[in-house]
């Protein structure tokens, strides 16, 4: 379908939906906010879409309550969802077919058991110290190598690795590869047929993983994941599928959601000032980042509605597939005031930056202690931080699912 960015076509053979408008990610500029998530929140219905790949239009929730309701009502399914050409941004769906994405309860809550207590808020604590000690070797690393520096390359990107691959038990001698297989995967540049081998290449990594974890059992998520395949909890192939889903999303969105962080910081000065000068607020400060920052391009994945729904003026058919945008809801002007503000006094904040409902993000703990930990490094370490170059010199991430700078030069 060759059209302008939302530009309307009808293609859904029902008098009764809106137009399919066509949703362009191109010309979003660096943290700026997607104007045409804009005009979803002054809509009072969900909006039909057709992004670049899959032949299927989608309906996109946005306002706040709609994406709360989408997200936790089980007339909307992510089982579904298999085997659909639905409408996307990237040529290929991230998870395998196995994964816990696209699972519902009971099933989905029958696999999250099997690693939810290696992600409570009281363990992700205990890792705190050791979080401060990667991050302090990888800022020392930066400080010797002298300004101008790319904060990127020598402490988003590797901490973020780090963090998760120690976390689910990967040797740091292949974490390298690790790297590799999660920049393939998200990928739109390099193609499906990469993207899939890469896939497949981590998913026999993890299954090998497990065997040697369930022989030599050790304090690590693949060990419980193996402990859970012996014991009937888990199948092979939906451990294989969840390892690789939580250390492809728990590197990726870390590296550039802290990135992205510490672009509008030094984009920000007085916020920057502030957070120096009242370090006790930077938790909350961080909750208002994850908010504000519109870390990933479109939607994320979908569901399909197994009953008709009535959402606004509009009613989502049974078999129709349906995304929400958690960026949009978080700027949705009913529940947060002023949503377009960096706030870092906003003490309520019941943003969905980490999901909604079953499919609640659940390392959402130590992403949130690890951007602190990189912020709080930083802050810390160099009192003068500031860019080396200027904003609009910086090259970003085009068309592709999660946003963020290819490089972030800094210097002290």
């Amino acid at each position: 379908m060759t059209t302008r960015p939302h530009e309307e076509s009808r293609e859904t053979g029902r008098d009764d939906a809106p137009p399919v408008r066509f949703w362009s990610v191109d010309e979003v500029e660096a943290m700026d906010f997607d104007p045409f998530m804009e005009e979803l929140l002054q809509q009072d219905s969900p909006a039909l879409v057709k992004l670049p790949h899959g032949t299927e239009p989608a309906w996109v929730a946005a306002r706040y309550d709609d994406v709360k309701l989408v997200t936790s009502d089980p007339r909307f399914s992510r089982e579904a969802l298999v085997g659909r050409d639905v409408t996307r941004l990237a040529p290929h769906f991230i998870p395998l077919d196995d994964a816990v994405g696209f699972a519902d309860p009971p099933e989905h809550t029958r696999m999250r058991k099997t690693v939810a207590a290696m992600f409570t808020h009281r363990r992700i604590e205990k890792l705190r110290p050791r979080a401060e000690e990667i991050a302090g070797r990888l800022l020392d690393t930066m400080e010797r190598a002298g300004p101008p520096a790319d904060v990127m390359e020598h402490l988003n990107t590797p901490f973020a690795l780090g963090g998760m691959s120690e976390l689910m038990g990967v040797p740091e001698e292949d974490w390298p590869k690790m790297a590799k297989w999660a920049r393939l995967v998200i990928s739109a540049e390099a193609g499906r047929e990469a993207s899939e081998q890469a896939k497949h290449d981590i998913g026999a990594y993890f299954a090998d993983l497990a065997a040697q974890r369930l022989a030599e059992p050790r304090d690590d998520v693949l060990s419980h994941m193996a402990a859970a395949e012996r014991d009937g909890r888990l199948t092979h192939q939906e451990l294989v599928a969840f390892a690789v889903l939580m250390q492809i999303s728990g590197t990726n969105s870390v590296r550039f959601n802290s990135s992205n962080m510490v672009y509008l910081l030094l984009t920000h000065p007085d916020h920057l000032a502030r957070l120096r000068a009242e370090r006790e607020l930077l938790p909350q400060a961080v909750d208002e980042l994850l908010r504000f920052v519109p870390h990933r391009n479109a939607v994320g994945m979908a569901r399909v509605a197994v009953e008709d729904v009535r959402l606004g003026d509009v009613t989502v058919r049974r078999g129709d597939p349906i995304y929400v945008s958690y960026l949009a809801a978080n700027r949705d002007p009913e529940k947060f005031s002023c949503p377009h503000r960096m706030d870092f006094d906003r003490t309520f904040n019941p943003h969905v930056s980490f999901g909604s409902g079953p499919h609640y993000c659940v390392g959402a703990s130590l992403a949130k202690m690890e951007c602190e930990v990189m912020l709080g490094g930083l802050l810390d370490r160099f009192p003068r931080l500031r860019l080396a170059v200027a904003p609009e010199e910086i090259e970003w991430r085009r068309g592709e699912l999660i946003r963020g700078p290819h490089a972030l030069p800094v210097t002290w």
